[in-house]
């Protein structure tokens, strides 16, 4: 172990709810110095992505709230958000199921470590991000159904990262993983979804309302503005749940497959624990 005298991010034990997202923050917290960057860029490619389909369903900043003369322009623009959401929370899932693998066995890795090519899967990642996202976007299409999809899909990449399997082993084995306990994984994730989505609504209408009072929600800034709140809160929302996610996978495992049993045996055998994690049950 080379973390003594720093807290442990995530205990090899299971874990209550509270337990998962404080161990969550945690992670961001350690690994902010390339979470938050990364995210910060992807959420600007959302916003630049989201702005014409805005302006086509009529709905104005600061809320976006639905023009129902153009629900189905509207409708659209939900289902793209939700899509593009689960996309950047995958790719974000890369780097921090890297880092969350690394601080299980004891190990603080660098940003140059989490961001190196190799043992990173990037392109990989990306195509498993994309395929999740693009999942999401069809199934928001009818509506209630993007909560199965938002449940299911998220697991993909820890697993993709952290077990080193293929692409479609990975969404199949994420999946399952997420089932497993009456379903405990799949609704770990809508609640941390949901809480987030409360704090980003809090903090988005607060920070609009701030501006709003020193008078720079002229006209002309409206579109700018908001984008810009929305582009910061999101910087710290998405690589959050994009934790959650890592540290989600680690306590599932040592939940239903005595992970933590192995890798506290592996201390003591020597046996390598970047194996341990790849083994799978």
């Amino acid at each position: 172990m080379d973390h003594a005298g720093r807290p442990v991010v995530l205990p090899l034990r299971p874990l209550t709810v509270g337990e998962l997202l404080d161990a969550a923050v945690a992670l961001l917290r350690a690994h902010a110095r390339v979470l938050v960057p990364v995210a910060a860029v992807l959420a600007l490619v959302e916003q630049l992505l989201l702005a014409p389909l805005r302006m086509a369903a009529n709905a104005e900043p600061p809320a976006y709230l639905p023009d129902f003369d153009h629900f189905g322009a509207y409708w659209l623009l939900l289902a793209v958000g939700a899509g593009v959401e689960v996309a950047i929370i995958a790719v974000l899932g890369g780097p921090a199921a890297r880092a969350a693998a690394a601080e299980v066995v004891g190990h603080r890795p660098t940003a140059r470590e989490l961001l190196r090519p190799a043992g990173g899967r990037f392109g990989l990642v990306a195509v498993l991000a994309l395929t999740a996202g693009a999942v999401v976007f069809v199934m928001s299409l009818t509506g209630p159904a993007w909560i199965i999809g938002y449940a299911l899909v998220g697991l993909a990449v820890p697993v993709l990262v952290i077990d080193r399997t293929g692409p479609l082993q990975a969404l199949g084995r994420g999946a399952l993983l997420a089932v497993r306990s009456g379903l405990r994984a799949a609704g770990i994730r809508l609640v941390g979804y949901l809480a987030w989505f409360a704090v980003r609504i809090a903090l988005g209408l607060g920070a609009l309302a701030a501006l709003s009072a020193i008078g720079a929600d002229a006209p002309g800034w409206a579109v700018p503005v908001a984008a810009t709140v929305w582009l910061l809160v999101n910087s710290l929302a998405y690589p959050t749940l994009a934790c959650l996610d890592a540290v989600l996978l680690l306590e599932t495992r040592m939940r239903t497959e005595g992970l933590d049993i192995a890798l506290t045996r592996a201390r003591h055998t020597g046996r390598s624990a970047a194996a341990i994690l790849a083994g799978g049950p």
